[in-house]
C-alpha cells in the first residue's frame, strides 16, 4: 500500500498530473524471491498491522484515507499495481509446485464491453464501509481474511458508490485497487464502477461526507495559496485536492468505467437508457474518465436525472415505460439483463420487468443498516447469496 500511497500523493495538484510510470511487474518475482528469509534491513516489507475501521454517518441530483495512516487499516497492504500476489497471482506456485508467469499489468481502464465469463458476482454501494467491504468481499467469494485474492478466475463487479457517508473510503478504495490487481494475475477481474458519489466528489460536492472522511485526506499534498482550495476550510482542503480533477485520487477514478457490459449483462450504477446507447457507452466512460482527469470540462452524463449514475427509472417506482426503456436498452446492446444499484432495496437484491433489471444496492454499509447480499450470475442463472 505505502508504494501506491506515494505514488498517489507524489502527483501534483496544481497542474496536469504526469500519466503513471509502466508497471514493472517482471520484477516483482525476483525482489519477492530475494525476500524471502530476509528481513527489512534488505528493502524487504515486514508484517502489517490487521486494519480496523470506523464507520459513522438521501440522494438528490446535485450539480454538487490513501495515506501513510491507511496501512493500519489493510490487514495485507494494498499492493502497488502489477505487484506479485500471493493468492494465484504472478510469481505463486500452481497446484503442482511451479511458477506462475505475470501477466501484463490489467488494462486501465477496462475496455466498455468485455465477453462472457463463466460466473460474475455483482456488488451494491459500499459508502465508507470498510468492514462491510470486506465481508461482501468475502460473501463473493472474491478474498480471504487477509485480503487476498481467493477467486480464481472469477469476476466481480462493483456497481458505484465507494464514497461518503462513512469514514473508510481511502482504506476502501486501496483495497479494491490492490483486489483488481490480484484478481487479473490470477486470471479473473474486479470491475470497480463509479456512481453519483464519486462524481459528485470529483465536482466537489461534498454534501454527503463525514467528519471522519473530512480528516481521511487531510494529508493529502496542496498547494496553499490555490484559489479553488480557499473557498473551503483548512481541515478539507486535502479531500479537496485528493477528489479534484486531476487529483491523486480523482485519477484513481477515472481508470474506473461509469457503464460496463460482460456478456449478455450491462452493469452501471444508476441505469442506462435507449438515449445512452445511441451515444455511445465507451464514448460515456472516456469522457467522465477525461474530466476525472483534468483533461476535459464536466460531461452532461454525470449531472441530470436522466444520467447513467443518477436515474431511477429503475430502481424507484417503476411502471410499463419504465420497462419499455429498459427493453430497449438492452436490446440495443445485445444483452439480456441489466444489473442497477443507487436506491436501497430495503428488502433485499430484487428484480423488476419481468427480469431485465435486478436492483442490487441492499443497504451493505453501517449507514444503511448493513445488509449484506450479493447477487450471482452464472450462465442463464441469476441467484442472490446471502
Amino acid at each position: 500500500m505505502t508504494a501506491l500511497i506515494s505514488r498517489l500523493h507524489g502527483l501534483s495538484v496544481a497542474a496536469p498530473v504526469a500519466p503513471p510510470q509502466p508497471r514493472l511487474s517482471w520484477l516483482s518475482p525476483l525482489l519477492a524471491a530475494l525476500c524471502v528469509g530476509f528481513t527489512a534491513s534488505l528493502g524487504c516489507a515486514g508484517p502489517v498491522t490487521p486494519p480496523t475501521a470506523v464507520v459513522d454517518s438521501d440522494d438528490t441530483v446535485a450539480t454538487t484515507a490513501l495515506t501513510d495512516a491507511d496501512t493500519a487499516q489493510g490487514s495485507a497492504a494494498p499492493r502497488a499495481a502489477g505487484a506479485d500476489v500471493d493468492s494465484g497471482g504472478a510469481g505463486s506456485p500452481d497446484a503442482a509446485g511451479r511458477r506462475r508467469a505475470a501477466r501484463p499489468p490489467r488494462p486501465i481502464p477496462q475496455p466498455a464491453v468485455l465477453p462472457g465469463v463463466p460466473k460474475i458476482v455483482a456488488i451494491g454501494d459500499l459508502h465508507g464501509d470498510i468492514t462491510a467491504t470486506r465481508a461482501v468481499l468475502k460473501l463473493a467469494g472474491a478474498i480471504d481474511d487477509a485480503d487476498h485474492w481467493i477467486g480464481g478466475k472469477l469476476v466481480v463487479v462493483q456497481v458505484g458508490d465507494q464514497l461518503d457517508r462513512g469514514d473508510g473510503e481511502k482504506a476502501i478504495l486501496l483495497l479494491l485497487d490492490s483486489v483488481a490487481d490480484q484478481a487479473h494475475q490470477a486470471g479473473g477481474a474486479l470491475h470497480v464502477l463509479n456512481g453519483n458519489h464519486e462524481t459528485m466528489n470529483v465536482a466537489q460536492q461534498f454534501g454527503y461526507v463525514t467528519p471522519g472522511g473530512w480528516l481521511d485526506f487531510a494529508d493529502v499534498p496542496h498547494v496553499p495559496n490555490d484559489a479553488l482550495l480557499g473557498k473551503f476550510a483548512p481541515h478539507q482542503r486535502g479531500r479537496v485536492s485528493a477528489l479534484r480533477p486531476g487529483g491523486p485520487y480523482a485519477k484513481l477514478l477515472a481508470g474506473h468505467n461509469t457503464i460496463q457490459v460482460i456478456g449478455d449483462t450491462v452493469f452501471v450504477h444508476g441505469g442506462v437508457l435507449p438515449q445512452h446507447v445511441t451515444y455511445g457507452i465507451a464514448k460515456i466512460n472516456q469522457e467522465i474518465s477525461a474530466w476525472m482527469n483534468n483533461q476535459a470540462p464536466a460531461p452532461q452524463s454525470i449531472s441530470s436525472e436522466t444520467s447513467p449514475v443518477w436515474s431511477r427509472h429503475y430502481s424507484l417506482d417503476v411502471d410499463a415505460e419504465d420497462c419499455k426503456l429498459a427493453a430497449q436498452a438492452l436490446a440495443a446492446l445485445h444483452v439480456k439483463r441489466m444489473v442497477v444499484a443507487h436506491t436501497v432495496q430495503s428488502k433485499g437484491i430484487n428484480s423488476v420487468c419481468g427480469g431485465l433489471v435486478w436492483r442490487i444496492d441492499v443497504g451493505i454499509s453501517k449507514h444503511y443498516g448493513g445488509l449484506a447480499q450479493v447477487l450471482v450470475v452464472e450462465g442463464a442463472s441469476v441467484v442472490i447469496a446471502k
